[in-house]
């Protein structure tokens, strides 16, 4: 293995973003971890034979025992993994509204836990957690054009409450991180030019770029190519919005 190599655990990465970002993190050489509640579900999507460089562990974010052994870089658990992407969510049950509207602040008050105890047995490593959010959350003024407001001040607010306990808990947890706060999603790819704009939680707007729509595609390759790949410094311990 390269010493450039890094292990990447991957929650929420059978759909959407998470599925994006953790394919492209695969096909740049990097080890990668994913969480999966049903593996032959990823593996029919990404075949085990000819990846080498994926791990696939059964359950799901809510389950401690699970996430621990995503989290560590082997079965020893000696050491911690390089980085963490989580893309989890809610379903939504009857519409818009969160089958599970504790889904995140859940998944990552589970996530800290079992990082806390693997360093607690003596595990090394500091994992950059990377977790998706949404825009709209902003303390420090409108991310999303004010047309949007509907949504996302009425239909959208016991999700965004429950993103916004998410990033707190991995805010506090003396982990470094970066908080990425996308647009409204939709599908396809469309290789547009990715617009950022970046805010850090405690000294407000550093950047702003405001827009519709981001696919899950695209968003899933900028988070592997600028946080997983490249690593930016820039974007450690911000919050970054993206947006097409």
């Amino acid at each position: 293995m390269s010493s450039n190599t890094k292990t990447v655990a991957f929650l929420g990465g059978t759909v959407g973003v998470g599925l994006s970002a953790l394919k492209h993190t695969l096909a740049a050489g990097h080890q990668c971890i994913a969480l999966c509640r049903t593996p032959a579900k990823l593996a029919a999507l990404i075949p085990l034979e000819s990846t080498p460089n994926l791990k696939i562990v059964e359950g799901n974010a809510h389950d401690l025992s699970a996430v621990t052994k995503c989290v560590q870089a082997d079965d020893s658990g000696e050491k911690l993994v390089d980085m963490i992407v989580s893309t989890i969510g809610s379903r939504p049950k009857g519409g818009i509204a969160p089958e599970d509207p504790q889904c995140c602040r859940k998944g990552a008050a589970i996530m800290v836990e079992a990082i806390n105890n693997l360093r607690n047995n003596g595990a090394i490593g500091n994992p950059h957690i990377v977790t998706f959010s949404t825009t709209g959350l902003s303390k420090f003024g409108r991310d999303y054009p004010w047309v949007l407001w509907p949504i996302y001040g009425w239909l959208l607010k016991a999700a965004h409450e429950d993103k916004e306990l998410m990033e707190k808990r991995f805010m506090e947890s003396g982990q470094p991180f970066t908080v990425v706060r996308a647009s409204l999603l939709n599908d396809g790819v469309t290789n547009k030019t990715v617009r950022v704009g970046i805010e850090d939680p405690k000294t407000g707007r550093e950047s702003l770029n405001i827009g519709y729509f981001i696919s899950r595609e695209d968003a899933g390759k900028w988070t592997a190519e600028n946080l997983v790949l490249k690593e930016e410094r820039k974007y450690l311990n911000k919050i970054v919005m993206i947006t097409t």
